[in-house]
């Protein structure tokens, strides 16, 4: 996961930057899933590469370093940043969860409540 956070930055930014362009003053929402699995697997082609918690280091182990890289590097360029926080596996069953649905419910209501509030004034 964090071999990602820089395409991930750079991603955001650049499709900031497409709406700025537009001209105006858009709201910018920045959404970034964290997968928190306990395992998964890498894919590239036919190779797979599951984790293992030492070499290929697991989900749950990065999650935490790539959410603080994020705020720190793409956060700043947006009105709101939100993060949702899940466990899922990329193999059979193809489990999925929220780490905290509850919180996840809020975080999004409450992002939503003050980009309504920025559009009014900004509007």
């Amino acid at each position: 996961m964090l071999k990602q956070v820089d395409r991930v930055v750079s991603d955001l930014s650049h499709q900031r930057q497409q709406f700025g362009n537009a001209g105006g003053t858009p709201l910018a929402v920045g959404i970034v899933g964290i997968n928190q699995a306990a395992r998964c697997v890498s894919y590239e082609g036919e190779a797979a590469w599951p984790t293992d918690g030492r070499k290929y280091r697991h989900p749950c182990q990065e999650a935490a370093e790539a959410e603080r890289r994020l705020l720190a590097r793409a956060a700043g360029g947006f009105d709101e940043f939100l993060f949702l926080r899940y466990l899922a596996t990329n193999v059979p069953p193809y489990r999925f969860e929220w780490t905290d649905e509850a919180r996840t419910e809020r975080d999004y209501a409450a992002a939503l409540t003050r980009l309504a509030r920025k559009y009014d004034a900004r509007f």
